[in-house]
C-alpha cells in the first residue's frame, strides 16, 4: 500500500528509459489546425485548486478540444465528493469533452466507517466492492472504466482497474488489474488507429515503473499486475503519448517525459510516457528510497497541442499562471 493510502484528509517487462530527443519522420498533414487540449490529475478533494487550474485553463486554451483528469478524482469516492467535483466543474468556464480515468482513491470509502471515522482495522466497513464502482460510474457517465473519447479528432483512451485488489488478495491493495477485454479492446484501437496514422492519447492513473519521475522509486514498482501484457501492447507504437498520475512529482524535473523502449515489440525508439504532475500537493523523494510533501502552493497540469507534424507538450503551474517547460514530439505517421 502506498504512503498515500493510509493519509486520507475527509475534504515489469525490460525495457529502457532515455529522454524525449527523437529525430523521427516529418508526418504528411492529418489536419489543418492544430488541436489543444489539456490533461490533469490527483484532484483529491483540493476544489479550491482544481477552481484555479479550470480558470487558467480557460484563459491560456479558451478553444479547448478537451479536458482529460488521470485519475483521483476524489478524497476517497464518496459520491457527495463525486458530486462537488461535478459542481465545482459546472461553477466554471471548461470544455464540452471531458475523459475521466479512475485513481486509488476512488476506492478508499472501505477505510472509513462513516465520512468522519476513519476505521481501516475494520476495513471494508460493510462498503461493497461493486458500489465503489458503481459510484464511479454514474459520475463518468459509462457502465466500463475503459473507454475512448474524442479532442478535436485525437483519440484518447482511458485505462483503468477492473478490480480493487484488496478485495480480492488480502496481501495486495491498490496494485492495477486489467481485464482480457480491455486489454483486447486496447489493442484494437491502438491498431486501428496506427492504420490511420493518428498520434493516440492514453489516460491512466497509475504510472509505469522506471519511467517518469518518481517510478525509480521503490513505491511504484508493483502498481501494475500485468506490467508485461501493457507495455507488449504499448510498445508497439511509436505515436502513443502515455499520461500518468499517482506520484505527485514536480513537471519541472528532467524526467516528466521520457521514452519507453519495450523489447521484442520490433519499436526501436518506444512510446512516450509523461507525468501530469497533481492539482493537489506534490511530493518530492526523501532521499531514502520514499517520499516527503513539499508542502506549500501546488497545482500543475499540461496542455497538448497537436498538428499533422508534431506533439508539443507544455507542463503548466496554475497557481502562479506561468509555463514551467515544454517539449516538441515529431511524430511518425509519414508513408
Amino acid at each position: 500500500m502506498d504512503r498515500r493510502s493510509f493519509i486520507v484528509g475527509a475534504g515489469g517487462a525490460l525495457a529502457a528509459t532515455t529522454a524525449l530527443s527523437s529525430t523521427a519522420h516529418a508526418a504528411p498533414p492529418q489536419a489543418n489546425d492544430k488541436v489543444r487540449f489539456n490533461i490533469i490529475s490527483d484532484i483529491q478533494g483540493d476544489l479550491g485548486d482544481f477552481g484555479t487550474a479550470l480558470d487558467d485553463l480557460a484563459r491560456i486554451n479558451p478553444g479547448s478540444a478537451g479536458l482529460g483528469v488521470a485519475g483521483d478524482i476524489t478524497p476517497r469516492g464518496y459520491d457527495f465528493e463525486y458530486a462537488a467535483v461535478r459542481s465545482t466543474l459546472d461553477k466554471h468556464a471548461h470544455p464540452r469533452e471531458v475523459a475521466w480515468a479512475i485513481g486509488n482513491h476512488e476506492f478508499y470509502v472501505p477505510k472509513w466507517r462513516d465520512p468522519d471515522t476513519l476505521a481501516q482495522e475494520t476495513w471494508p466497513n460493510g462498503t461493497t466492492e461493486d458500489s465503489l464502482f458503481r459510484s464511479f460510474f454514474n459520475f463518468a457517465g459509462r457502465n466500463t472504466i475503459f473507454a475512448e473519447h474524442s479532442f478535436g479528432g485525437i483519440p484518447v483512451l482511458s485505462l483503468g482497474t477492473e478490480r480493487y485488489s484488496h478485495y480480492h488478495d488480502p496481501k495486495l491493495w491498490d496494485e492495477v488489474w486489467i481485464s482480457d477485454q480491455q486489454f483486447t479492446w486496447l489493442e484494437q484501437r491502438l491498431d486501428h488507429w496506427a492504420r490511420w496514422r493518428k498520434p493516440v492519447m492514453v489516460l491512466t492513473h497509475h504510472p509505469l515503473p522506471n519511467t517518469v519521475s518518481g517510478t525509480h522509486n521503490k513505491l511504484y514498482r508493483n502498481d501494475y499486475l500485468q506490467p508485461d501484457r501493457l507495455l507488449a501492447i504499448l510498445g508497439r507504437h511509436p505515436d502513443l503519448f502515455l499520461f500518468s498520475g499517482h506520484t505527485h512529482w514536480n513537471l519541472e524535473l528532467s524526467d516528466w517525459v521520457v521514452r519507453r523502449v519495450v523489447p521484442g515489440t520490433g519499436n526501436l525508439e518506444g512510446f512516450n510516457v509523461v507525468n501530469t504532475g497533481a492539482i493537489q500537493v506534490g511530493w518530492e523523494d526523501d532521499g531514502k528510497g520514499g517520499e516527503v510533501s513539499l508542502g506549500g502552493a501546488f497545482n500543475q497540469g499540461l496542455q497538448v497541442e497537436v498538428d499533422a507534424r508534431n506533439v508539443v507538450i507544455k507542463a503548466r503551474d496554475f497557481t502562479t499562471g506561468t509555463w514551467l517547460k515544454q517539449i516538441t514530439v515529431p511524430l511518425h505517421n509519414g508513408s
